[in-house]
């Protein structure tokens, strides 16, 4: 019974956390917002439907369900690409719409295979792209993003799991035990699946960062000229072609991090590095990964925690001045990577220079 009005409870709560997340983020949140929306709505119509069984609803909840994973999927997809322009993908809720509307006159669980079925097949996607760096977002957050991404790829396929059991005891228990399949389904997996779209969105610079002129573009094409002859091409065909490749790219990327320490960008990301350096992102990540055997955000919290060190050494700023003017956005995260790399925290660091 306790399972009735919880829908009800958790649609509330991610409406309202919806509307503080616009309020308070107002730049990049309107695809959270609305993904966020669209989430609470769904769970409204779940509990309708299992509530008053109305026909309406019992037509929109399968709708609502296979339009979820598409947009959790664009979500994730944009950070990775500049316009995820697959139209193609649209097409397992149009099939489940027109399914809806000929409910009568094909078998009963289509509908229901259909929604597993892109339940499983967005899972896998988010999974298999969560093992790529995505290029829009901050390199300071690409580990949390991956994590959010991979954690949303598994609910996914959870949620798959949840419509099999549904599906399963409506067939054979006559829906003896709905309420509780709701409890551990929809109204875990779906504000999770919220958190890990807000996440991402929030870890993706504005929409007007990207539109703003590249000042330093000119100048890195005249600077960088001495660190290797540029290379006619980006396709490598053999290792000696591929290790050429790499240490000139690694070259840019050293003299740009150190001549012009765009680090200090908190807003640095994969796309923005490949567009200063004119190289395409993936070539950048590939080469950096495989010299440093690190992942790009790894290497390039390297230079801010030096950086820093540089400054906790020479100077008498704040804890909190120093990581700001070092590219962080967190004081954890920057307490977090300078633990990582030096095994100090920066006040012992600054202590022991001291001594």
């Amino acid at each position: 019974m306790l399972a009735i009005p919880l829908p009800f409870v958790a649609a509330l709560l991610l409406f309202m956390i919806g509307i503080l997340l616009r309020y308070r983020y107002l730049q990049n949140s309107q695809k959270p917002f609305w993904f966020t929306i669209l989430c609470a709505s769904m769970i409204t119509v779940v509990g309708l439907r299992w509530t008053l069984d109305i026909a309406f609803f019992r037509f929109l909840q399968p709708i609502l369900g296979a339009i979820i994973p598409v947009t959790a999927w664009f979500c994730f997809a944009e950070a990775h690409r500049n316009k995820a322009n697959t139209y193609w993908h649209w097409l397992g809720p149009v099939i489940v719409l027109v399914s809806s509307f000929m409910y009568q006159n094909i078998w009963s669980g289509s509908v229901d295979v259909l929604l597993i079925s892109l339940y499983l097949g967005y899972g896998y996607l988010l999974l298999k792209s969560s093992f790529n760096i995505p290029e829009q977002v901050r390199l300071t957050d690409v580990s949390k993003v991956l994590i959010a991404e991979r954690v949303t790829g598994l609910l996914l396929l959870f949620s798959a799991l949840v419509d099999g059991v549904l599906s399963f005891d409506i067939l054979v228990f006559n829906a003896q035990h709905i309420n509780l399949i709701l409890t551990i389904g929809y109204l875990f997996f779906i504000p999770a699946i919220v958190i890990g779209v807000i996440v991402v969105s929030l870890s993706m610079p504005s929409a007007k960062e990207y539109h703003q002129p590249d000042l330093l573009t000119p100048i890195l094409h005249g600077s960088l000229e001495e660190a290797d002859a540029p290379l006619t091409s980006f396709e490598s065909d053999s290792d000696e072609e591929r290790d050429k490749e790499n240490a000139y790219i690694v070259a840019k990327f050293d003299a740009i991090m150190r001549d012009h320490q765009i680090f200090k960008d908190p807003d640095l990301s994969l796309n923005k590095l490949a567009r200063k350096l004119s190289i395409p992102a993936r070539k950048i990540s590939s080469a950096v990964n495989q010299t440093y055997n690190e992942n790009i955000s790894k290497v390039i919290n390297t230079y801010r925690i030096e950086h820093a060190k540089t400054l906790l050494k020479q100077s008498d700023g704040t804890i909190t001045d120093i990581f700001l003017n070092s590219g962080f956005q967190t004081k954890s995260n920057f307490n977090r990577e300078f633990s990582r790399i030096t095994g100090q925290t920066p006040s012992e660091f600054r202590s022991s220079r001291m001594c």
